[in-house]
């Protein structure tokens, strides 16, 4: 990510040496989603639809802003 309000340089989450593995903070990619739509200006826990009954949202039930990414 770059621009917009994010910190240059930063790096979030790691991997094992094949890549397959999360080692460390894991980010997932509803973190992702989440800080992106707070970029935005949109608040993603409010951010929802209906569909077949149930309440969805973008970031599902598990995203959270990476604080750390943010400027």
């Amino acid at each position: 990510m770059a621009g917009g309000g994010i910190k240059p340089g930063q790096t979030v989450g790691s991997t094992d040496d094949l890549g397959f593995s999360p080692t460390g903070e894991k980010v997932d990619v509803h973190d992702l989603h989440a800080t992106m739509l707070h970029l935005l200006g949109l608040d993603h826990t409010k951010l929802t639809f209906k569909f077949q009954g149930r309440d969805f949202r973008l970031t599902d039930v598990s995203g959270r802003v990476i604080d750390k990414l943010l400027a």
